[in-house]
């Protein structure tokens, strides 16, 4: 009689055991499902679309051309010369092969969009007139420079003149005798 109790409580707890474990599964189971059903409606990665951890490409479409490429163009070049230094014009007129255009778009990775129109016109085959070409000028990167920018440099040249007008021979460094 000893022998059936023993077996039959340790068939008992086995029995609990396995039990106990299908409930843990299904329990991490339903889990699962719920984490991919919300997931997918876009409650788990709808936050991940605003943040910058999902890349998007640049897009280039057409010729897009660069101002130094542009500075580069003279009038009086001929149209291998031009065609050399931007390409082939993506628009060309077939019944007036005076006339070439240089379209260009350009979409950055954050979204920001630049375009550029170029149109090149020709007279016996040489540049007579551009349109949509900023002329390079020698101020170029002279703007209108921000009040920190401004007081920066004067703190900076009264420092200089300080130290130059201080004295010239302040008896520092080595001296080198004149021959």
């Amino acid at each position: 009689m000893l022998g059936y109790y023993r077996t039959h409580i340790l068939r008992d707890k086995a029995g609990a055991r396995r039990r106990n474990y299908l409930r843990l599964t299904r329990f991490m189971r339903s889990i699962l499902i719920s984490l991919l059903m919300l997931g997918l409606s876009g409650g788990l990665f709808g936050g991940l679309a605003g943040c910058s951890i999902i890349y998007k490409l640049p897009t280039r479409q057409g010729n897009v051309l660069e101002q130094k490429q542009l500075d580069q163009l003279t009038l009086g070049m001929t149209r291998d010369q031009v065609k050399f230094l931007l390409g082939t014009p993506i628009a060309t007129d077939p019944f007036r092969g005076e006339r070439w255009d240089y379209f260009g778009y350009y979409k950055s990775p954050r979204g920001q969009v630049s375009s550029r129109t170029v149109t090149l016109y020709f007279a016996d085959n040489k540049l007579s007139q551009m349109d949509g070409v900023q002329i390079a000028s020698a101020e170029k990167n002279v703007g209108n420079p921000d009040v920190d920018t401004l007081a920066k440099q004067v703190k900076k040249d009264e420092s200089d003149n300080a130290r130059n007008a201080g004295g010239k021979d302040k008896g520092t460094g080595v001296a080198i005798p004149t021959p």
